[in-house]
């Protein structure tokens, strides 16, 4: 049993890894991970007792697959409505509007039967608290939170001892909270951080419970530790950087000064790559008039760079509004993702822009968008029109 649970939290981690790359789209990632977390969901429930008959190694078993099956290295994080507030949502949901989702709405069910069947285990396992724990992010994963709460205040000490599942738990009160992080759980966060000061989904909420008190510095102090933290390539990097930029922005603070990394030899013997790090993409951004009228003013505008032949990952990004158009616009270092992937790194790259709806970095069905021609990092004079409606 244990081999059979390790083996499927390895192909997790692996799909995870691959989607993160850009190997997998949304759509074969969504297909993949949802019938994975469910068997993997299953081998646990197939024998509740060996998996939490001791702590040692079941419990400490449980616990690591309360991550594992609900969202591999971060849990859940259904909580939105503020800048930074879905930064997480792509790397622990499955539930939400990416490709391919509603193709797989089956398994999407069969997963919420599993669910059910694990409540009605429990039942008659009430000292069962990794058990509980475990259902509770399930069903904050099908964001079922009336039904997670009762299921959190069941974990018994593991709620008072384990930084995770408090930040969960925070995440659930939240929702139920009106959306609001204020009060409840931003104590809950505060304890997570106190216990795990590294916590990525407690330093993620917390930035967001700064911003929606206009606690600027605060944001941006949470959120730039998260990307500190973070491994590079990590999805949901785009709109954590976004959420600090717009952070900085609301608070009259500077922008982040790009980090510098040491010159190597071989950037010393060649001219053009020491000239790397003034690259940087001019334009300017304007809406068809075709499609002002499916837009708000108050719509997020996303404008990136993606390296023309390479990694997916966007190099440099800005967040504005649809209100902000026509605006121009420049993209270099100092917009990075990451340290490890630069706009000067990359000699030809693809210039795109996108209405979001959602106000997520992860595309979407209903978003506009507009892109350029393959131009050189050091390009001016480029001009993008949002004139095309995504459709799935």
């Amino acid at each position: 049993m244990n081999n059979d649970i390790s083996a499927l939290r390895q192909q997790l981690q692996q799909l995870q890894a691959l989607h993160a790359a850009g190997t997998l789209d949304d759509a074969a990632y969504a297909a993949a991970k949802t019938p994975l977390e469910r068997r993997l969901l299953d081998s646990v429930m197939a024998d509740p007792a060996a998996a939490a008959a001791s702590p040692r190694p079941g419990g400490k078993l449980v616990a690591a697959l309360c991550a594992g099956v609900i969202g591999l290295a971060i849990a859940g994080y259904s909580y939105t409505g503020a800048p930074g507030a879905t930064v997480l949502a792509g790397s622990g949901s499955g539930t939400g509007s990416a490709p391919g989702v509603d193709a797989n709405a089956s398994e999407e069910q069969q997963f919420a039967a599993a669910v059910e069947q694990l409540a009605q285990r429990l039942q008659t396992d009430p000292d069962n608290t990794e058990g509980f724990a475990m259902l509770a992010r399930s069903y904050a994963r099908l964001g079922q939170h009336d039904k997670a709460l009762p299921a959190f205040k069941k974990t018994g000490t593991l709620l008072q001892t384990d930084a995770r599942l408090m930040a969960d738990y925070a995440d659930t009160l939240a929702v139920l909270n009106n959306r609001s992080l204020q009060g409840e759980p931003a104590l809950w966060i505060d304890r997570a951080l106190k216990l795990e000061p590294d916590n990525p989904k407690a330093l993620a909420l917390a930035g967001t419970a700064a911003f929606e008190v206009r606690d600027f510095p605060g944001a941006v102090r949470h959120w730039e530790r998260l990307v500190a933290i973070s491994p590079p390539g990590s999805e949901f990097l785009p709109q954590l950087q976004a959420s600090i930029a717009e952070a900085r922005q609301q608070g009259g603070m500077a922008a982040a000064a790009p980090q510098a990394s040491a010159p190597s030899a071989a950037a010393a013997a060649n001219p053009q790559a020491a000239a790397a790090s003034t690259a940087g993409v001019q334009g300017s951004v304007k809406l068809s008039p075709a499609l002002a009228q499916q837009v708000q003013p108050g719509d997020t505008v996303f404008i990136f760079a993606r390296a023309a032949e390479g990694p997916r990952m966007p190099l440099a990004i800005l967040r504005k509004q649809v209100a902000d158009l026509p605006l121009e616009f420049k993209l270099d270092d100092s917009t990075a993702m990451a340290p490890q992937m630069r706009l000067s790194l990359h000699p030809m790259v693809v210039i795109s822009a996108r209405v979001s709806k959602s106000g997520e970095a992860t595309p979407a069905a209903g978003d506009l968008v507009g892109q350029s021609a393959p131009v050189a990092n050091t390009a001016s004079g480029v001009t993008i029109e949002i004139n095309e409606l995504v459709k799935n």
